[in-house]
């Protein structure tokens, strides 16, 4: 009758029936044989899958760990051992890339893509955020990719390999940074650079503030090229970088105009109550 349920057209079979028709089918014919295979192929792939998300859960932890310890280099009394053991973090998160690296031998790498890409961006603003301090410069995808080049004698013993060294095959993996990575990465590194500024100020260097806004400031004006053109992950991330750009150049009208009237060791607090009324004008 109208209003109610439409019959299945397996429902007219008796359940037995149905049941002997599963009992009949053959195991080893052609059909089911490439079925498991598809299975094993599938099961593999999202193994694989699982294991590149927790290797990049890894990458961006030991990546945040390091960006924490470059925020102590302007207040540490001796820079350069922070630098020394943000290189030795940096090396062991390139360590975890080179298994990813190594995961991906054979494989598309796009077809994983969004399992690495968080790692891959939280390591790219890790590494730009190091070059900073160091050369007042942003490092090119090009030179982070010669970062990523692997061979076998980089970091462990070749066990299968023969004991003569004549007999040695050098074993070479690389993983290559994506455009759209590095801009993302890049467009985190902003943020960093934002903090960095409100500390340099807060431990009495004035010069900072203005070096770190000129390059904030030519960061904004490559993202405005590429606008709306872009991956929509970057134009999301325009307005952030933006509002850390603001937050940068208030700090420097303040030490310009009120530098004079204010104490060195005020000038922080002056700066982080500016940011909170920025916050909330904007909602955040």
């Amino acid at each position: 009758g109208s209003g109610g349920f439409r019959k299945r057209k397996h429902d007219n079979f008796p359940h037995g029936h149905r049941r002997e028709e599963k009992e009949n089918v053959n195991p080893s014919s052609a059909l089911m044989t490439s079925f498991k295979l598809f299975q094993l192929e599938l099961d593999t792939r999202h193994d694989k899958y699982e294991r590149l998300v927790k290797l990049s859960r890894d990458i961006t932890i030991e990546s945040k760990r390091t960006i924490f310890l470059l925020h102590r280099f302007t207040s540490a009394p001796n820079g350069e051992e922070i630098l020394n053991e943000s290189e030795v973090k940096l090396d062991a998160v390139r360590w975890k890339i080179k298994q990813v690296a190594q995961e991906l031998i054979g494989e598309d790498m796009y077809q994983f893509h969004r399992a690495i890409s968080p790692g891959l961006q939280e390591y790219v603003e890790a590494v730009s955020f190091q070059y900073f301090i160091k050369t007042r410069s942003l490092i090119s995808v090009e030179e982070i990719n010669k970062q990523l080049i692997f061979t076998a004698e980089d970091r462990e013993e070749t066990t299968n390999m023969t004991s003569n060294s004549h007999d040695k095959q050098l074993h070479t993996w690389s993983l290559k940074v994506t455009p759209v990575d590095y801009l993302l990465g890049v467009a985190d590194l902003t943020g960093e650079l934002m903090r960095l500024c409100i500390s340099s100020v807060g431990n009495g260097d004035i010069d900072t503030p203005f070096e770190l806004s000129q390059f904030l400031r030519q960061i904004y004006d490559g993202f405005t090229f590429i606008g709306n053109t872009g991956p929509y992950e970057v134009s999301k991330k325009l307005y952030t970088l933006k509002q850390s750009l603001a937050k940068v150049e208030n700090a420097c009208y303040t030490l310009k105009v009120r530098g004079s009237e204010i104490p060195k060791h005020m000038l922080a607090d002056v700066f982080s109550t500016k940011t909170e009324l920025i916050d909330q004008e904007e909602g955040l």
